[in-house]
């Protein structure tokens, strides 16, 4: 149920067939090539390199608060404060940026200092009002034991597993240089236990295998950890991130309603506006002949009877489009099974409501059934269609299906894609299944919001 079917969507590769980046079918699996793969490095170098920064920022962050708190008696000791936290944002920045490179986690810039003032003061306050500076300096402080811990356990599987793997190259330096049979197990004054054989030194290289594949999984849980640590300290908050959201789909709410505003003056103008002009200049050339030609003035008017019957019917479906009156007094069910004897293949309706929704989301679920039951007319060459409409705890679900060619896109450009982005715009979310071939399946869902006293 897309304006376009058959384009933009994307047909399965099918089972068993693993793809990497780009596309590239990989024959080995995932936890043999892990030890050899460019991301299992790059966690490595950002683990070994995690140390020696969080000693850094550990002592600035340290040294800089110590000092500050220190200094609060005098004057000295709220801009020293001041200081230490930009000095902490300055690093989130930079480890923002290490772990994107390294860890290709992508972190959004944590919200901008606001200040209420111009001037030196003006900004020490904002510095030192801003959650951003003090979640950066938590993260300096937390980033140090953090990254002993992660630096020992991957330093420690790393070595061993090499070592191990590649003992049966290697074995013959200690008998040559350290003058003992092999890597020592078991040792006293009359007894020792070396891995000198053939059997034994399999055995080790064995083991080291198993390090060796296994290291990459754990270096990549402990990045685990320092990517949560990115994400929640020194990304934007839950607030600022929520507030941009607002400010966004503010701007798509604002654009339909415009986009709205100027289809129904479209439609006025063109449609029952222009009949209506039409019909007044007949009724008036009617009067004229009204005398002379009685017979010809009747059929002029019945001619502006027909106009007039015809604008009526325009301006009804025009009142209909801006919100139909059957939804406003008996609700989605029948104003939906109205929408569904428009369609031109059968639409099956079942609406699972015990009460009704808010009037906001209630006209928003009727639009949009619309608009996606004028998609099976349109585009989809189904002969047959439903519509489910029922309540999910906190949400409301839509599903329209169809038994058509298939095709749907979410792709930028389509009709579907504006839906989407309207229903966006009310934390709503719009899901299209509709594999080529068919069938489609597409489902939205609202926010609920009880309905109020109308």
């Amino acid at each position: 149920m897309a304006t376009e079917y058959g384009q933009g969507y994307g047909l399965p590769t099918g089972p068993g067939h693993a793809r990497g980046v780009g596309g590239r079918r990989h024959r080995m699996p995932a936890a043999l090539r892990a030890p050899v793969e460019g991301r299992a490095w790059r966690e490595l170098a950002y683990v070994l390199l995690s140390l020696p920064i969080s000693i850094l920022l550990f002592t600035y962050a340290v040294t800089m608060v110590s000092l500050g708190a220190g200094l609060l008696v005098t004057f000295l000791g709220v801009p020293v404060l001041a200081a230490a936290l930009a000095g902490c944002r300055g690093i989130g920045s930079v480890e923002r940026a290490r772990a994107r490179g390294l860890l290709g986690l992508d972190v959004g810039e944590p919200e901008p200092l606001r200040l209420k003032r111009q001037g030196f003061m003006g900004w020490i306050g904002a510095v030192l009002k801003s959650g951003t500076s003090w979640r950066a300096l938590l993260y300096s402080v937390l980033q140090l034991p953090w990254a002993v811990l992660s630096f020992t356990v991957t330093v420690t599987f790393w070595s061993v597993g090499w070592t191990l793997l590649t003992y049966p190259l290697w074995f013959w330096v200690l008998p040559t240089y350290a003058d003992q049979d092999g890597i020592q197990l078991y040792g006293d004054e009359q007894r020792a236990v070396y891995l000198d054989n053939p059997f034994e030194i399999a055995v080790t290289a064995g083991v080291g295998l198993l390090f060796t594949l296994a290291t990459p999984w754990i270096v990549r849980a402990l990045t685990t950890v320092d990517r949560v640590m990115v994400h929640g300290l020194l990304g934007p908050s839950r607030l600022a991130t929520r507030v941009v959201e607002l400010e966004s789909d503010r701007g798509v709410v604002v654009d339909t309603a415009a986009a709205d505003l100027r289809r129904i003056e479209r439609d006025l103008h063109d449609g029952a506006q222009a009949r209506l002009v039409n019909l007044a200049m007949d009724l008036g050339l009617a009067k004229e002949k009204l005398r002379e030609d009685p017979q010809a003035a009747a059929r002029m008017v019945d001619e502006a009877h027909g106009e007039v019957k015809t604008a009526l019917q325009e301006l009804r479906d025009l009142a209909r489009g801006i919100h139909p009156a059957v939804l406003t007094d008996r609700g989605l069910d029948a104003a939906l099974s109205a929408v569904a004897s428009r369609c031109t293949v059968p639409v099956q309706v079942e609406v699972d409501l015990s009460e009704r929704p808010a009037p906001a989301i209630e006209g928003i679920a009727y639009f949009t059934v619309s608009e996606l039951l004028q998609n099976v007319s349109k585009h989809s060459r189904a002969t047959l269609a439903a519509v489910e409409v029922w309540r999910s705890e906190d949400r409301l679900m839509l599903q329209v299906v169809d038994n058509g060619v298939g095709g749907a896109s979410l792709s930028r450009g389509s009709g579907l894609a504006g839906l989407a982005e309207r229903l966006d715009a009310v934390d709503g979310i719009l899901v299209v299944d509709s594999p080529a071939g068919g069938p489609t399946r597409v489902t939205a869902e609202l926010p609920w919001r009880a309905e109020r006293a109308r």
